[in-house]
């Protein structure tokens, strides 16, 4: 159930307004902990939603025309996030392991979506330093899904961690 409250979230995230500053998504971190703790028949609920809403951000918020084209690499990246939770985080949860997937997460959104914007886009010339300009521009929103990513694994993680240890403390008795 957790799981897909995170999705939940991760769907708000990128559908109510927030300050574009910010930049803050939820969607890595929610895919890394779906992966993590669903079993992988049930990971076609989380594509179809993210899906529908890149469906729908384009055509009713954006107002353009969508093509499948334009997503591709995101769609690809939603399945791997979900299997690097899977393969990192499914047997065991080390603060090590979560970071890593903090950084493999946004990192291998950041280098797979601008290598998709570069290809099938017109925005950048189709040369070594047009793709080098792609990836500059979108230095910022690495850094923003970065910090976003950690701070929901890290919750989506570390609460369930502080709170078994809060409570086995207060079940021990006291030594007076």
């Amino acid at each position: 159930m957790p799981a897909y409250l995170l999705l939940v979230v991760a769907i708000l995230s990128r559908v109510v307004p927030h300050p574009g500053l910010w930049n803050f998504t939820a969607v890595g971190g929610a895919l890394l902990y779906f992966g993590a703790r669903r079993p992988w028949r049930e990971m076609l609920a989380p594509m179809a939603a993210l899906m529908a809403t890149d469906y729908l951000l384009t055509v009713f918020s954006y107002h353009y025309a969508f093509a499948w084209q334009w997503y591709f690499a995101q769609w690809v990246w939603y399945a791997a996030a979900m299997a690097l939770g899977w393969i990192l985080l499914r047997t065991r949860t080390t603060f090590v392991r979560v970071a890593s997937g903090v950084v493999l997460g946004p990192t291998s959104f950041f280098a797979m979506s601008n290598l998709g914007v570069w290809l099938v886009g017109d925005m950048y010339p189709h040369t070594f330093s047009g793709l080098m300009a792609c990836y500059v521009a979108a230095i910022p929103f690495y850094r923003s899904d970065l910090i976003s990513t950690a701070i929901v694994a890290g919750l989506a993680f570390g609460v369930p961690v502080l709170v078994r240890r809060m409570s086995g403390a207060q079940a021990v008795p006291s030594a007076s």
